[in-house]
């Protein structure tokens, strides 16, 4: 039926317990579809072959605005195929590649193709096993991936939800986020900033003019901490949701805020 649909725009088979033989079927026709802006294909275990499949047969669609890879399994391949194909895609504005185990090499060659995502503003790489941490490992990429961040200009939505960025991730962002002027959601939780990291956020967050909505849940960031994100989100003034639970803030934090 699929070849029939040839002016088909939106197409959304999120979550319907799709695997790698339905996915392999899908990319066989999807080529057909040059048309297609919306594809979301998210939260179905369809693993990296055939995600690699779809992305060559949806680098045709270059009018693609809205790309969701979520939970699919995506991994070496696919990853190499997006980036092949990231270029063509002018007017990609979403991308999501939340829960999968992309890590922070990955994550890092992804971030040196970002730049050429002009009309990008919604990135979610929540739950990817991403580590922003300052080790012999994974520096080099980290840094790789911090500024491929701050060369999205048009960058709006950036969600690195649950994955490991702590006290030294959360300095390398705060070294590219100032850059990020079109901001306006940042979700970091569940990542054990802790009250270090949070102070090297507050050194940057005050730069972020159009900042209105921050997660910085399940953090650790206690009292000090608390205090420290206090003294300049003063200066948000377009912020009008700010989430900061279960961070061990206390009866003295409570009172610094």
């Amino acid at each position: 039926v699929l070849r029939e649909w040839m002016a088909l725009t939106y197409f959304n088979l999120g979550s319907n317990q799709i695997g790698a033989e339905g996915a392999g079927k899908l990319a066989s026709v999807l080529g057909e579809c040059k048309a297609l802006v919306h594809f979301d294909l998210s939260h179905n275990a369809i693993g990296d072959e055939a995600v690699r499949k779809l992305l060559e047969v949806l680098g045709e669609c270059k009018g693609l605005v809205h790309l969701d890879l979520g939970g699919t399994g995506i991994g070496l391949k696919g990853l190499d195929s997006l980036m092949e194909v990231l270029a063509g895609w002018k007017a990609l504005a979403h991308l999501g590649l939340s829960c999968n185990r992309i890590r922070t090499h990955f994550a890092g060659r992804l971030a040196g193709v970002l730049g050429e995502c002009k009309a990008l503003t919604h990135l979610d790489l929540g739950d990817c096993c991403i580590d922003l941490q300052d080790n012999l490992v994974h520096a080099g990429m980290a840094s790789r991936l911090a500024e491929g961040l701050g060369e999205c200009e048009a960058l709006a939505h950036l969600n690195l939800s649950r994955n490991w960025i702590r006290a030294e991730g959360a300095g390398r962002l705060a070294g590219v986020l100032g850059e990020c002027k079109a901001l306006e959601h940042l979700n970091l939780s569940h990542n054990d900033i802790s009250a270090e990291g949070a102070e090297r956020l507050a050194g940057v967050l005050g730069e972020c003019e159009a900042l209105a909505h921050l997660n910085l849940s399940r953090n650790r960031i206690g009292a000090e901490g608390a205090e420290r994100l206090a003294k300049v989100l003063v200066e948000c003034k377009a912020l009008v949701h700010l989430d900061l639970s279960q961070n061990g803030i206390c009866d003295e934090g409570a009172g610094r805020l």
